[in-house]
């Protein structure tokens, strides 16, 4: 009868131990993984090369009311310098600092009028509104024709003050006019042909842009 051989005894606790330290191994690849992933992240975050995370609330809507120091001359978009202060010491951290914090890259600016007709005035801004917004013309030489005219205008001379300061140039600016269709309320406006400085107005929002979808 053939004697069988005997394992050594200690053949099992090697296989649990080599196992064991296979298991340590790869925990410690991990764990030294996602550590250099948390160091790494805001560098790459600070260099653009990822884009930090998008923050999920709102970013504020910024209004410049028409009134005392920053109000406009009737049918002017001369800005006066009281709001060009403000624009250029105040409100240009607060853009900076919004931009930052919602990753936002475009900055909306409205120009809102009250319902009073803007007199007889022929329009000229078919002729002359691209002149003025590449710096060519002054603004002093645009007529508006109109409360949408109005408030373009307004619009656009805030936004060139805008983009003339050197902390913003990263950002894309878009000036619009709402005339006298939209209420301070957000709403749609009643007609109301009155003086009513509450509705008279610059809104500043901040916004992201998209990939655009054409539709033909």
């Amino acid at each position: 009868m053939s004697k069988r051989r005997r394992q050594p005894l200690y053949t099992e606790d090697i296989n649990i131990w080599a196992s064991f330290t296979d298991l340590m191994s790869n925990a410690f690849m991990i764990m030294s993984l996602l550590l250099l992933l948390i160091l790494i992240k805001p560098l790459l975050n600070k260099s653009g090369l990822v884009n930090p995370e998008i923050p999920k609330e709102a970013p504020p809507i910024i209004i410049i009311q028409d009134t005392g120091a920053y109000q406009f001359t009737s049918g002017s978009a001369d800005i006066p310098p009281a709001l060009s202060d403000f624009i250029t010491q105040n409100l240009v951290t607060k853009i900076a600092a919004n931009a930052q914090e919602y990753q936002i890259n475009t900055i909306e600016i409205i120009g809102h009028t009250d319902g009073q007709a803007n007199g007889a005035t022929v329009s000229n801004l078919d002729q002359n509104l691209e002149l003025v917004a590449s710096g060519q013309v002054p603004f002093n030489k645009l007529t508006a024709g109109s409360n949408a005219d109005l408030g373009l205008m307004r619009a656009l001379a805030v936004m060139n003050l805008l983009q003339s300061i050197p902390s913003l140039k990263n950002l894309e600016f878009r000036a619009y006019s709402a005339a006298q269709l939209v209420s301070p309320q957000g709403g749609l406006a009643p007609i109301n042909r009155g003086s009513d400085s509450s509705r008279r107005r610059i809104e500043i929002r901040f916004t992201r842009l998209g990939k655009v979808e054409s539709i033909r």
